[in-house]
């Protein structure tokens, strides 16, 4: 990974800039592609710096200016990691922008290498200084925030007990392969089930209602069984000592994957139990306690009373967006929180940033409560756009409700939706591919920058000058 901005151009380039020659009229600097000479982002490339350990050490690559630069650009097309690298490499504007000039531009996995070293805090923090940058400019003065909450998916098929038995059987087996490939004596014992464990499963996913009485136990008895000898004789197999490879590099790898197979047996013990809890032994397994998915096992259950969507699997954010369109604050909850949980926080958080709580706080009625209502007053908000959830409204109620004032703070908050739908459909945010929980808040936090940093560009762009005083 990068360490520093090379500290020279080359006379082309410099000839190219000092012409201000660009490829169309369409590649025209604008107010994003000049954001490396404000303090605000140098600011964040600090922060990134920070987050090397010796940033002048190490042979050449990206430099954390690049990083950003490339990683907005990625979330605001919505490009995947190939696609960025042929644009950037085939476009004059983007190898500008992203200030690889006339210098080769990396492949796409050293792309991909240069994200995973960002962590979440590090996007908080960026965020945070954008944020604060938007204040000092004068763009943003915090009189109104509206929030709301939302199901960010994770790259997971449906999950049923049986498909997750299944996943663990092929899964450890195709492992085992790699590392039977890997030793030159091959790995002994261990018996292949995959085909047996697959007409498992299949056979339980194609029974009608009336198969499901009597066949459905005794079959994923079956399931359970393969399942249990694919576990016990992979782990047999780690235990055997086998010779040393012949280079480090192939002993290193070997590491690696049984370290992996340790990891998917202990994930596949946990399928079994909780599937021998909830069909054999016919208990409810709480939600918290299950597991939906081996590859992304930090998975979510989110049930939100969708018509269309009775249950999502993801996990939760929540977001707050001030009226210029900038997301002032997200996070990415654990679990399944009620919305009455985000209030106190974001007032805190709103108050933190802009040093006065917001006059107008607009959200929709899962927000609501009768402690939400006196925090948000003790606070000092003037207008208090949450409309009452269930029971009999009051007669002060129901004329505060119908008000004008109320109305309109219920438009605005409309607007945030239409927010979530820019963030899932232009930035990418609707279902994350990438493996991990950390790189789960790496895109949403990647996701929220781009939309910041356009909505910061407009800004600028529309900003009318300040009139000057008139002489005296």
């Amino acid at each position: 990974m990068g360490r520093i901005l090379p500290p020279q151009i080359s006379f082309a380039d410099l000839e190219w800039h000092r012409l201000g020659i660009h490829s169309t009229p369409r590649s025209k600097p604008s107010p994003i592609s000049s954001i490396n000479s404000r303090a605000w982002w140098r600011k964040s490339v600090k922060i990134w710096s920070a987050a090397l350990k010796n940033p002048r050490a190490g042979r050449d690559g990206m430099a954390p200016s690049q990083v950003l630069r490339s990683l907005v650009l990625m979330r605001i097309k919505n490009w995947d990691y190939r696609e960025l690298r042929e644009r950037i490499d085939d476009g004059l504007s983007l190898r500008s922008f992203t200030q690889f000039d006339s210098r080769p531009v990396p492949k796409h996995d050293a792309f991909n290498r240069a994200f995973c070293r960002i962590t979440p805090q590090t996007l908080q923090e960026i965020n945070q200084k954008v944020i604060q940058a938007v204040v000092e400019l004068g763009l943003e003065d915090g009189k109104t925030l509206r929030v709301d909450t939302t199901v960010v998916e994770t790259n997971v098929h449906y999950p049923t007990d049986a498909s997750l038995l299944w996943d663990s059987v092929r899964t450890i087996t195709r492992l085992i392969e790699d590392l039977h490939e890997m030793l030159p004596q091959g790995v002994k014992g261990f018996t292949n089930r995959t085909r047996s464990a697959r007409r498992r499963m299949q056979e339980i996913e194609r029974m009608t209602p009336q198969e499901r009485v009597h066949q459905q136990v005794p079959k994923y008895r079956e399931l359970l069984s393969i399942t249990q000898q694919v576990v016990q004789n992979a782990r047999q197999a780690l235990k055997k000592k086998y010779k040393k490879v012949a280079s480090l590099m192939d002993g290193l790898k070997m590491e690696a994957l049984r370290k992996e197979i340790g990891e998917y047996c202990g994930l596949a013990d946990r399928v079994i139990h909780q599937t021998r809890r909830r069909v054999i032994d016919g208990e409810q397994v709480p939600t918290d306690e299950k597991l939906y998915s081996i590859f992304e096992p930090h998975t979510d259950l989110i049930k939100r009373g969708k018509a269309r969507k009775p249950v999502e699997f993801g996990h939760k954010v929540f977001l707050a967006e001030s009226a210029q369109g900038l997301i002032t604050e997200y996070k990415v909850l654990d679990g399944n929180p009620s919305d009455t949980n985000q209030v106190q926080s974001s007032l805190e958080s709103h108050q933190q940033t802009f040093a006065h709580p917001p006059e107008i706080y607009a959200g929709d009625r899962g927000f609501f409560s009768a402690e939400n209502e006196a925090i948000c007053e003790k606070a000092g908000v003037a207008q208090i756009c949450i409309p009452q959830r269930g029971g009999i409204k009051t007669a002060e109620r129901e004329t505060r409700e119908l008000g004008r004032a109320f109305k309109q703070g219920q438009k605005f908050r409309a607007g945030i939706e239409g927010r979530i739908s820019v963030l899932f459909r232009g930035r990418g945010m609707k279902r994350c591919l990438a493996k991990g929980r950390q790189r789960f808040e790496i895109l949403v936090g990647a996701a929220v920058l781009a939309n910041n940093l356009m909505r910061i560009a407009e800004l600028l762009r529309t900003k009318k000058p300040k009139r000057r005083a008139a002489a005296a």
